[in-house]
């Protein structure tokens, strides 16, 4: 297992999640990949976004729902400031891992989290594992209670 699936691996023993990352062949960088090597429902991808606050330069992750487009202005209003999506540097530092592999927990510093409630429709879900190759899968309710997320439709109605 590489580096980064381990290290992620141990933050879900540490976490208490009895999940095992899984390191595939082919890339799961994107909600499309990924749901084609898991031959399952793109909308079960869960999706860890980053955005830049504008007024504290804070990171926000928002977890989607894999085809679901994030609108910016929903995130804005929630959080109480304006947004940017992050660029690769700051997704780095911000979270210890590169875009298309970034986990929806165990990051550098802790994250102010936004879930997509359209993931709650599902028994169980599947995220990046630190890597553009590895995903482990976990029920949106652990999600929710071990990032102490808050859950908000993230698109437009």
């Amino acid at each position: 297992m590489s580096s980064s699936a381990q290290r992620f691996q141990e933050v879900l023993a540490r976490s208490g999640i009895a999940a095992k990352v899984l390191e595939l062949p082919q890339s799961t960088r994107t909600a499309r990949e990924a749901a084609v090597a898991l031959d399952c429902d793109m909308a079960q991808i869960a999706k860890s976004l980053i955005f830049r606050r504008l007024d504290t330069d804070e990171p926000v992750l928002v977890v989607a729902s894999g085809p679901n487009r994030v609108d910016e202005e929903i995130i804005s209003a929630f959080v109480g400031a304006p947004i940017a999506m992050a660029d690769g540097s700051f997704v780095r530092c911000s979270t210890g891992y590169a875009i298309g592999g970034v986990p929806p927990l165990g990051h550098n510093t802790p994250l102010e989290t936004v879930i997509d409630q359209d993931l709650l429709n599902f028994e169980f879900i599947w995220a990046a594992a630190g890597t553009p190759r590895s995903v482990f899968s976990i029920t949106p309710q652990q999600l929710v209670k071990v990032t102490q997320g808050r859950v908000l439709r993230v698109t437009a109605p």
